[in-house]
């Protein structure tokens, strides 16, 4: 895949995995740069091409009082503020028409929901951007099904498209990853793993989504075994305290370990 359609990437080693990691939520802009500065430190010593992620709003939420965001304005301006410090792309989620315009003003990637990856204006809107469009696989959907959502943004008139992987509902509360679907998904379009959604575990009687962090270098190793061309990772500094989807976030202190042992397999890989 080009890197180069992204303004700013750093691709330095065309044979890695690129990563997009950060906060769930914006919380603040203190929080988004510590988090950022971090993980471009470890990003830049192992060499993978880095994307900041955060979402500007959340509008998915099981409970009407779970956070939704500091306003669209401050966050969307603390993702430009994170992508002109460090000189790193950034993604954000959008959830309705309007925001598609709105936040290709301040973002590289327009990120749609894997519940909204259906809804054609949606996808459609992003894609007339011009930006990359990062198309979440439904948790309802096959992987052969994704070809349809990435034809809608090359009929769009926009060839840049990826889909990003988030794993199968597996009964009511509870993901599993098919490792199958990533070389099916990559004949439509670079294929990302979101290693930490994955490992959700929604529908919970408290109305607050769990999660199986434990599991997230198991899921993250397959997928790296598997080529695929890009990871997601939620991280926070502080997991139990985040606002959005705490359980099942990697901690901040945890990234490098994890990413030196994917880098290493990922060169294994290379060289069979």
């Amino acid at each position: 895949m080009d890197l180069n359609l992204i303004p700013h990437i750093k691709h330095t080693n065309s044979n890695n995995f690129f990563l997009l990691a950060g906060p769930c939520a914006i919380e603040g802009e203190d929080m988004a740069l510590r988090i950022a500065e971090k993980v471009v430190e470890i990003t830049n010593k192992l060499e993978i091409p880095y994307i900041f992620k955060g979402s500007f709003k959340k509008a998915n939420r099981s409970r009407i009082d779970s956070f939704t965001g500091i306003g669209d304005e401050n966050a969307l301006n603390i993702l430009r503020k994170v992508s002109e410090t460090f000189n790193v792309p950034t993604v954000t989620d959008i959830h309705e028409v309007s925001d598609a315009e709105k936040a290709a003003e301040y973002v590289d990637i327009l990120q749609i929901p894997a519940f909204l990856v259906r809804q054609t204006d949606l996808v459609v809107a992003a894609a007339k951007t011009g930006k990359v469009v990062n198309l979440k696989k439904g948790q309802f959907m096959s992987p052969e099904a994704m070809q349809h959502a990435v034809k809608k943004v090359h009929d769009a008139g926009n060839e840049k498209a990826w889909i990003t992987d988030r794993g199968t509902m597996f009964g009511y509360q509870d993901m599993i990853v098919d490792f199958r679907g990533i070389p099916t998904m990559r004949q439509f379009a670079p294929t990302v793993l979101d290693v930490t959604h994955s490992l959700q575990q929604p529908n919970q009687s408290s109305g607050v989504t769990g999660g199986r962090p434990d599991m997230i270098e198991t899921i993250a190793r397959a997928g790296v075994v598997n080529k695929v061309d890009g990871l997601f990772m939620e991280t926070h500094f502080d997991p139990a305290n985040a606002k959005s989807d705490g359980a099942n976030m990697l901690h901040l202190d945890h990234l490098e370990g994890l990413l030196s042992n994917l880098v290493a397999i990922r060169k294994t890989i290379n060289n069979l």
